[in-house]
């Protein structure tokens, strides 16, 4: 919500200084500029993925060093261990850079170039449309349920999220029906994001009509599952999900000569808060049939007892 809220402030003030006119003067002058520019070397990868995965654990490390050290006057223990543990992370996140550069980040942009030329005639892209555009439209939007499935069920948070909400819960909610249901949210989201760029529709009439029932949705749901279900909505945040994602709203956007590509992600945050509510007032439902019966099979078998004697 906050850094929602930030963004359309800085937006309210940048149109505040600056007119309409200036603003798409300056981002077509960066456009042209683009491949002009000289970087430094820093700037260009794979240099830029390297600084960046330093730059992500490094300046976190100090800080938490600082707060142990100097604000709580702690000993820190096993600390070979944790310096190792450390360096490794930040070996890690170093080859997980480069890995989303070259490999997700490019693929979902290059799949997104491509999509739209399963039910629309693409300009250079020979054989285009594919297929009919019923057929096309239909394919495009099972590609992206399918996409959005897949990223979130691999997404590392989602699994740790799975099996602290099973502990939490004592075993109520359990992990395997939190994936589902958290991936199923995400794939619908996602499917409506790609509906979105392809159809060309606005942004708000998505967007307010699934919140208002994400909302009558948590007044209806016990506080367990409200917790979990707007918790879970993070994972579209996750280092899976946001550069395919990206990359490939970005891509069919620019195929289809959209405004933007952007919006995808927006939709695929609340599809899982949806989903995880539905699910959780599902499973009340169920308890309370199960305790229900329990209570009547009670009840009669009491009666039977009362006759005998």
């Amino acid at each position: 919500l906050f850094p929602i809220v930030g963004v359309f402030l800085l937006a309210l003030y940048i149109s505040s200084i600056h007119s309409p006119a200036e603003i798409i003067a300056a981002s077509q002058l960066s456009a042209s500029m683009a491949g002009t520019v000289s970087l430094a070397w820093y700037e260009r990868s794979p240099w830029l993925e390297i600084v960046m995965g330093v730059r992500a654990i490094v300046p976190l490390v100090l800080f938490l060093f600082f707060v142990y050290y100097v604000i709580l006057k702690a000993k820190l223990h096993n600390k070979s261990e944790i310096i190792y543990g450390i360096f490794l992370t930040i070996i890690g996140m170093c080859i997980f850079n480069l890995g989303l550069t070259y490999g997700l980040s490019m693929l979902g942009g290059s799949l997104g170039n491509q999509l739209p030329s399963a039910f629309m005639e693409i300009p250079g892209m020979q054989g285009s449309p594919v297929y009919q555009y019923i057929v096309g439209v239909i394919l495009a939007l099972l590609f992206a349920w399918a996409l959005g499935y897949g990223a979130t069920i691999a997404e590392p948070a989602l699994n740790a999220l799975g099996e602290t909400t099973e502990k939490l819960t004592n075993g109520v909610f359990k992990k395997s029906t939190l994936l589902k249901s958290v991936s199923l949210g995400v794939a619908f989201g996602i499917a409506a994001g790609v509906a979105k760029l392809m159809f060309n529709l606005p942004l708000v009439w998505m967007l307010i009509p699934a919140y208002l029932l994400a909302i009558v949705l948590t007044f209806f749901s016990t506080e367990q599952f409200v917790n979990v279900a707007w918790d879970s909505a993070g994972v579209t945040t996750g280092p899976i999900t946001v550069p395919l994602v990206l990359a490939m709203g970005l891509g069919i956007g620019g195929a289809m000569n959209a405004a933007e590509g952007f919006g995808i992600l927006c939709l695929a945050s609340i599809g899982p808060i949806i989903s995880v509510m539905a699910t959780g007032l599902w499973a009340q439902y169920q308890d309370k049939l199960q305790t229900l019966e329990s209570t009547q099979v009670n009840s009669s078998f009491e009666g039977q007892e009362a006759l005998s004697i």
